[in-house]
């Protein structure tokens, strides 16, 4: 019974890449809050502060995340070693990887080899996104293609779209804080995964698919999946208000992981359908 469970909901849909449920979504959405709790209070116990320094050198790892995760889609990868690359388990790599890179970083700084631990530990994700960058261009060269007019109009999507919402939170709801460098992130993040999901389904040639169960769900309903966008607005608006509040109520460093952890969710996946549709992939 208990087996049965698990291959239905968790591993079966890793192996056959099936859409998601409602069942691992939500089991999924549970394991990255605890995930984010017990994240922050290790880097506290080893004197790393979480703040917009941690955040920042931590973007490399996201964008990382998506493009491996498009190494697996391509095929490249045939030995089993590919399940390390789907989701969640990818999120469970990257998370080694980084963790690995943050802890060098921090004892480099300690040994007096770099000023800041950051330089270090975003350098090694710049690194890793250079390699998995150009394994994804020779593989677009030699195997496929590279769609430069679907990045171009993707992107335009992304910063139309980013530029409106921002505007709408500094100049209609007068929300200054809006213009943080991390609120930043986070709008735009998501508004390339709304971008990439909207032309990836309504408009790319291969017409992909929404594996999520509430974006599955609207562009069903709609009939569009430009309707990702209002989904989008939807959860973000409340979220920065709520993210904002918790801000100037203490905790910092815990709202600097929250923050990061709704930019991942956004950005990775962005990147990933962005990269997929300019290989065709």
């Amino acid at each position: 019974m208990i087996r049965e469970f698990l291959y239905k909901y968790y591993i079966d849909p890793i192996r056959y890449g099936e859409a998601y449920t409602l069942v691992d979504t939500l089991t999924y959405a549970l394991i990255l809050i605890v995930a984010v709790y017990i994240v922050y209070r290790g880097l506290r116990r080893y004197g790393i502060a979480v703040d917009e320094e941690l955040v920042l050198a931590t973007m490399p790892f996201v964008v990382l995340g998506g493009l491996l995760r498009v190494v697996e889609d391509t095929g490249m990868i045939t030995s089993d070693f590919r399940f390390l690359l789907i989701t969640p388990l990818i999120f469970f790599t990257i998370f080694g990887i980084a963790i690995v890179s943050l802890f060098a970083g921090k004892l480099a700084e300690n040994a007096g080899l770099v000023a800041r631990y950051s330089r270090f530990y975003g350098g090694a994700g710049i690194v890793a996104c250079i390699v998995a960058a150009l394994a994804l261009a020779w593989f677009g060269l030699t195997e496929t293609t590279i769609a430069l007019d679907v990045l171009g109009i993707i992107l335009a999507l992304t910063v139309v779209s980013s530029l409106a919402l921002w505007a709408f939170f500094v100049y209609v709801l007068k929300w200054d804080y809006a213009s943080n460098i991390l609120y930043k992130l986070l709008i735009f993040g998501h508004m390339l995964d709304a971008s990439a999901t909207s032309y990836g389904i309504d408009i790319h040639p291969i017409h992909y698919v929404e594996q999520h169960v509430v974006g599955g769900a609207l562009i069903d309903a709609t009939g569009t999946a430009f309707s990702m966008f209002l989904l989008k607005i939807a959860v973000l608006v409340p979220a920065i208000y709520i993210l904002e509040m918790y801000r100037r109520e203490g905790n910092p460093g815990l709202w600097h992981l929250i923050l990061l952890a709704m930019i991942v969710v956004g950005m990775a996946p962005g990147i990933r359908s962005l990269v997929r549709m300019v290989l065709y992939v």
